[in-house]
Parts: structure tokens; sequence; C-alpha cells
């Protein structure tokens, strides 16, 4: 029996003599911020669901009052961390628009506040839940990032721009990996994987100096959209009928693929370097034109 790792037909071991290993997926990525907390954040409204009817009428307009105060107040928690991931995951980024996680701690105080007035105890309990439930929810998940990053001398113009280009052309992966799965094929999802990776390495270039969009753009557009394509209609007939001819053509195209978008985020690094280069030779002939000598 073949070994499951390290063996003779180990995808390691079938790569030619002096190859490159192929890079890892998970290079660069964090483990996501949105886990057991937040579904946890969902779990405990259901208590003023169940409570709600064993109440008279007022009783259970209150706790479900509280009961929605709270699951929307989690489900905005949910949605900023996810926001602050694809900020943290970004060379150039704007703050989120909407500051998702101080309005679920402010929502989460009201609902806290609101099941407190209903257990009675006057006005000072609810204060006392509503400080405790808002204050306690930002020492746990942190407030919103409330200013940008990466964007001093930049045109916003451009930077929109390439948000635009970056968020269609990570629709296309993310068509790509949902194609995939339904070929039930580990090695090709994982072939996947490894271009997702390598087209997001130039995601964050372009990011990080917007002028190598116009370089770019077909790789973001035309390319990624005919991989989408082609991803979807093998994963369609792979599915039906497991055709060896039609994944040999298909890795075949992933690994011209991914090649080519490494070539290109080379040649992207290269152009900025020579930039660079420009700029401080100019500085400095101006620094020697006006005479000035490190003492």
């Amino acid at each position: 029996m073949a070994e499951r790792f390290g063996g003779k037909y180990s995808p390691e071991n079938s790569r030619p003599a002096g190859e490159a290993p192929p890079p890892n997926p998970f290079q660069g990525q964090r483990r996501s911020l949105a886990g057991g907390r937040v579904n946890a954040l969902f779990i405990v409204p259901l208590i003023f669901a169940v409570s709600a009817f064993r109440q008279p009428p007022i009783g259970l307009a209150i706790d479900l009052g509280a009961c929605g105060l709270l699951l929307l107040a989690a489900w905005l928690t949910r949605e900023g961390l996810l926001a602050e991931e694809a900020y943290a995951a970004r060379t150039v980024a704007r703050r989120p628009a909407l500051p998702r996680k101080i309005f679920g701690a402010v929502l989460t105080g009201a609902g806290l506040a609101l099941g407190g007035y209903h257990a009675g105890g006057g006005l000072l309990a609810p204060a006392i839940f509503a400080v405790l439930g808002a204050g306690l929810h930002l020492a746990a998940f942190g407030p919103d990032p409330l200013s940008d990053k990466g964007l001093a001398g930049i045109d916003p113009a451009e930077t929109d721009r390439v948000a635009a280009a970056v968020q269609g052309a990570e629709a296309y992966l993310t068509a790509m990996q949902d194609a995939i799965r339904r070929a039930s094929d580990r090695g090709l999802s994982d072939h996947v994987d490894r271009f997702i990776a390598t087209a997001r390495a130039m995601f964050r270039q372009i990011e990080a100096d917007p002028r190598d969009l116009t370089a770019a753009r077909r790789y973001l557009g035309v390319y990624l959209m005919g991989a989408r394509d082609a991803t979807i209609g093998f994963a369609d007939l792979y599915a039906q009928h497991r055709d060896p001819a039609a994944r040999d053509k298909y890795e075949a195209l992933l690994t011209d693929l991914e090649a080519n978008f490494a070539t290109q985020s080379q040649a992207l690094l290269a152009n900025d370097k020579t930039n660079l280069d420009i700029q401080i030779d100019v500085l400095r002939e101006r620094l020697q034109q006006e005479g000035v000598r490190p003492s």
C-alpha cells in the first residue's frame, strides 16, 4: 500500500529534480477572528426567546425585543470582524464605512438594558447592564479600525479603482473555489488554492502601488474571468465523467496561470524598483546641483 505522505506517488516526490516546491496556499493567511466567541453571541439571546412565551403580553414584547437587539448585535459584530480581517490583510485599505463592532457593542448594551428593565429594580439595574454589556463587548472584540491605512500620498481615486478591480478579481477566485469543489478532487482543489495564493500576492502588490493596475488589469479581469469559466466548465464535466485527459488539460491550465501570474508579479516588482531608483537618482542630482554635500 502506498504511503499517504512521502510515498513514491505523492505530489511532493513527483516533482522534477531541482524544481521549487509550490507556494503554501496558507502563506500570509491568518486565523479567522469570527470564530467560537462570535457564535456564542447568537446562542445567548435565545434565553430571552425561550422565557418570552412564559410572560404576559408586555413581558413577551420586552423579551423578544431584547432577543432581537442581541441577535442584531451579534450579526453586526461578526460582520465587523470580517471587515477587520479584510482591512488587516491589505497593505492599503480604507477604514470600514460603518463601525459595525461599535454598533454591536451599543446594541448589546441596549439589549441587556431592556432585559434588565423587565427583571425589575428600577432604572439603575438596566443602566448597569448597559454599561457592563457594552464595555465587555468592546473589551472582548475591540473597536473597528478608525483610520485609513497606507493612503498617505496616494490619490483616493486610484485607490478606489484598485479596490473595485480587486473586489471583482476576488469574486472570480471565489467562484473558482466553489466550482472546483464539485469535482471532488483534493489534488485539484489544492492546486486551485495555490493559484489563488499566487493571484492574491499580485493583488497585495497592486494595492501597495496603484500605478501597477494599468499593467495588470488584464490579469485581474480577462484572465481570471476565463479561469473561472474554464473551472466551472471542467467541474461540471468532471463530476459526471471522470475523464483523466480533461483533468490533465485543466491542471496544465492551472500551472500556466500560476506561472504567468508569478512572472507578472515579478515584473511589477522590478518596475517598482526601477521607478524608485530613478526617483533616488533624480533627487541626488538635484542635491548636487544645489551644492548640498554630506559633511
